[in-house]
């Protein structure tokens, strides 16, 4: 079997020491058709693997894309000058900073191609650079620039933000200005800046993030998956004692569900290799590196249900990003923590349906959600949540509302009654303790599996929530109030339930009713199987 890549990004390395690549020639081809292109996708997706691959290409060395789909379709006796820009590797903290290790990078790059430099600033050197170039090697420029947005992003909220900026908008100027002397210019980053004049200065650049064409030039599709990994499938359906067929489907709820065009889904590719490599399934990608700020930002703006729920966007939302006041769906966009599921045409317009891509990060967001909102340890979640869950199977009432207790021991808003003398002030403080207890509920509820229905568009709506796992179907209702005792809110939750027939579409399993209250500062359940019907 050939090796797993790793953290490989150097297309040379990769194919010179025979490591696994999923072919991406055939779009990369179509690629390099454009002029200048940009190209969003989340942190570890192969953006950076993509940028030294056409940087390869351009550069002629045929000997690495053998057997691959360009190979006979590239015009090898052009070999173009290659201008890469890695922003992750360029320091950033400053705008002398930048200036300094911007500077340093481009005069060894000249050193390297044996050219002198006029100019003493960076997009000065910059632009020399690119014409010096393309005067001696013949053909015109190619210019890669590699996370171009990092610098934007690390500075936001930082006294240094704005210098950093400008620095960055008359470095980019550059490339308008020597526009005749390149052949091919590709950026890549997480976000579409606004406040940057890349946009607005380069000549019609090509955004290829929502592009059908595109959809798959990062990330493993399906067919790639079952080809290209077979044997990896092969061995790991052997090793964690599963069918092939079973251990697809479990690979494909775990890290699949990425689209651009809500028709073309993709695997992530960092989790698919990790899985491989240590033949286990876990939260990968989610824990590399996800922000404690977006967590917090979930919780803080009552963003919970948007992880929860399927969200509609128009295109407005992607096309580009302020980053002093970046909203709430482009940055769980950007971030990767959604994607698109859908895209339907209306009156000209593209209207997204947004969701959360697949097990990894919806059970990941959940735990972190459900630790920052209750204070319980995020490491230990998982183990309880499995409890919690044997504990309804096995009808322990008793058990499960104790571990409920243990989870919100240190919830500091207990629900409680307000002392305010004013009607309306106490109802409305009553009315958010209890939409924080319901995005709990929610938060929980998920993690454990169920399917959350919410029948009304307001935190106080009815919850229907469903479990079904193997013949068993879990049907729960959440009740709250703060001076109605447990016991007759358990038995309104249950009595909801036999109200409502939310048992109906699941009377070919068994059913257990789970009913969970909230009163003051105490929590219950009652847990009890369906009664037959007459």
């Amino acid at each position: 079997m050939k090796k797993l890549p790793i953290g490989i990004q150097s297309f040379e390395e990769l194919r010179s020491a025979g490591y696994l690549y999923v072919d991406k020639t055939r779009e990369i081809e179509q690629l390099t058709r454009s002029h200048i292109v940009f190209l969003s996708r989340p942190r570890r997706f192969g953006k950076s693997l993509l940028v030294s691959t056409l940087g390869e290409l351009y550069k002629g060395n045929k000997s690495l894309f053998e057997g691959l789909y360009i190979y006979d379709k590239w015009d090898w006796t052009q070999q173009y000058p290659v201008i890469r820009i890695d922003w992750t590797s360029i320091e950033h903290n400053s705008k002398e900073e930048m200036e300094r290790s911007m500077l340093s990078y481009l005069k060894q790059l000249a050193n390297f191609h044996q050219l002198t430099f006029i100019s003493e600033y960076a997009s000065d050197c910059f632009a020399e650079l690119i014409t010096l170039l393309h005067r001696k090697e013949g053909n015109k420029v190619v210019v890669l620039i590699d996370e171009y947005d990092k610098p934007i992003l690390d500075s936001i909220g930082t006294p240094e933000a704005t210098e950093i900026r400008a620095f960055l908008q008359k470095f980019y100027v550059v490339l308008k200005g020597a526009d005749d002397h390149l052949k091919f210019v590709l950026l890549t980053g997480v976000t579409k800046v606004a406040k940057v004049s890349i946009f607005s200065v380069l000549n019609s650049p090509n955004d290829i993030t929502l592009s059908d064409k595109y959809a798959s030039i990062c990330g493993y599709t399906q067919e790639e998956l079952e080809r290209d990994f077979s044997e990896y499938i092969d061995e790991t359906a052997v090793h964690v004692d599963m069918t092939r067929e079973d251990l697809l489907a479990k690979i494909r709820k775990m890290y699949d569900g990425y689209t651009w065009n809500g028709k073309t889904s993709v695997y992530n590719p960092f989790s698919t290799l990790m899985f491989f490599e240590n033949k286990k399934f876990s939260n990968y990608w989610f824990e590399t590196g996800t922000p404690t700020f977006l967590i917090n930002r979930l919780k803080k703006h009552g963003l919970a249900k948007t992880v929860l729920e399927p969200v509609i966007a128009d295109s407005s939302a992607f096309n580009s990003y302020d980053p002093d006041a970046l909203g709430d769906i482009p940055l769980l966009f950007q971030t990767g923590y959604l994607t698109v599921k859908d895209e339907k045409m209306t009156d000209g317009d593209s209207l997204y349906t947004l969701g959360v891509p697949n097990l990894e990060v919806r059970e990941s967001l959940m735990k972190h959600l459900l630790s920052a909102f209750t204070q319980y340890p995020v490491e230990q979640l998982g183990v309880l949540g499995k409890e919690m869950l044997q504990q309804i199977l096995a009808f322990d009432a008793e058990g499960f509302t104790n571990n409920m207790r243990k989870m919100l021991a240190d919830v500091p808003y207990t629900l409680k009654a307000s002392k305010s003398r004013n009607k309306a002030k106490a109802e409305a403080e009553n009315a958010e303790n209890e939409a924080r207890y319901h995005i709990i509920f929610q938060v929980w509820m998920t993690l454990l599996g169920f399917n959350i229905q919410s029948e009304k568009p307001t935190n106080r709506g009815r919850i229907d929530a469903v479990i079904q796992q193997d013949e068993v179907a879990i049907v729960a209702e959440l009740k709250y109030h703060a001076t109605t005792k447990l016991e007759t809110l358990l038995k309104q939750a249950i009595a909801q339930i036999y109200d409502k027939r939310y048992y109906e579409p699941f009377l070919d399993k068994k059913i257990i009713l789970l009913g969970l209250a909230f009163s003051g500062k105490d929590v219950g359940c009652r847990i009890e199987p369906l009664k037959k019907m007459s």
